[in-house]
């Protein structure tokens, strides 16, 4: 098992859980490997136990009293799913780039890299492939005591290095950070990658176990990554979808019926504002960048050629899948039409069979 043996203790020590029906005060752990200065895990705090609170306490006869775990202090980045599996937190938000075994197909859109830069059609783009192909929000409930709240979409991804690069060529060799699929990215262009999450960032950049992290501008500026890493380009691997926010099966059902449909409603309008926070932060953030850092947009031909490096990935990924029993090709597939139908058009549109 995964989980740390501080977060048994804790558990253990508080011994909190939602209450049943009949209780006035619902009582929910909630928490996530990333700090709140991720903006998913900020929102967390800031608008769904917000509004979750006040909704509950306007609208029933039920109080919300939250136990909060973020930055790992109760789970790590690896260790959400599990935990709101085992009830170790009621409420888990991760990204879905921790679980390649347990959730493969759902870091779908990591798999077609270059597109959308925007997360409100990144967030559309997998809320209809999500409502074409019930697998990807049943499998929680089936396989991991859990329900799946809300998908959460990311800024777009940059690549922030400790030196200045202008071509494919420049980077041939070089240990860059990622997470999980996106470190194919890497691989395929020629970069040495490197496995590595937010928590450890700034150390791991000032130490130089590498030199640079495929990241969205906000957690560049809030983790001060531009201290070690003062050169940021703009090549726009694309905004994902593939952070999620679950909650643990018992404690869900255990929860009144009036209470559970103001938390999917407040769930529903959290998943909408990650989109529509991580955008109007975007800008924010690399304007704050350029006032400290070297901010450069790479020349459209840099990224088409590091896209065509690439054009054989997805298909090698959906037929992989496909041979797991998961509905790979057609994922992927929807994918490219619904954000095609979303307004966006493909710098290199990837085939798949």
């Amino acid at each position: 098992m995964k989980l740390t043996a501080f977060a048994a203790a804790l558990t253990a020590a508080i011994g909190l859980s939602a209450d049943s029906a009949l209780a006035d005060n619902i009582n929910l752990r909630i928490g996530s490997g990333h700090p709140p200065g991720v903006v998913y895990a900020g929102l967390m705090q800031s608008y769904f136990q917000a509004e979750l609170k006040k909704r509950v306490e306007e609208r029933t006869d039920h109080t919300i009293t939250f136990v909060e775990g973020y930055s790992g202090s109760i789970v790590k980045v690896t260790e959400v799913l599990e935990g709101v599996q085992d009830g170790i937190i009621d409420i888990g938000g991760f990204c879905f780039c921790f679980e390649p075994s347990n959730l493969p197909l759902h870091a779908f859109q990591v798999m077609l890299p270059f597109g959308t830069m925007d997360p409100t059609t990144s967030l559309k783009t997998a809320q209809d492939v999500y409502k074409q192909v019930p697998y990807l929000q049943n499998v929680f409930e089936e396989k991991f005591n859990q329900k799946l709240i809300s998908r959460i979409a990311d800024g777009g991804y940059n690549l922030g290095t400790s030196f200045e690069w202008n071509t494919l060529a420049d980077l041939k060799g070089e240990k860059i950070a990622g997470a999980g699929l996106n470190l194919n990215w890497l691989e395929y262009g020629g970069v040495t990658p490197v496995q590595s999450s937010l928590a450890t960032a700034y150390t791991e950049m000032k130490t130089n176990v590498y030199k640079g992290w495929i990241m969205f501008p906000s957690a560049w500026v809030n983790l001060k990554l531009y201290e070690p890493g003062p050169f940021y380009t703009l090549i726009g691997f694309g905004s994902i979808t593939w952070h999620g926010l679950t909650i643990n099966m018992d404690t869900y059902n255990s929860l009144p019926e009036d209470v559970q449909a103001i938390l999917l409603e407040v769930a529903a309008d959290y998943e909408e504002q990650t989109g529509i926070v991580n955008k109007e932060r975007y800008a924010k953030d690399v304007a704050t960048l350029r006032d400290l850092i070297t901010v450069t947009e790479i020349d459209p031909a840099v990224r088409e050629d590091w896209a065509n490096s690439l054009a054989t990935w997805p298909q090698k990924m959906a037929s992989e899948l496909d041979a797991q029993g998961l509905p790979a090709s057609q994922v992927l597939k929807l994918t490219i039409e619904a954000a095609e139908n979303n307004g966006y058009t493909w710098p290199v549109r990837y085939g798949i069979k």
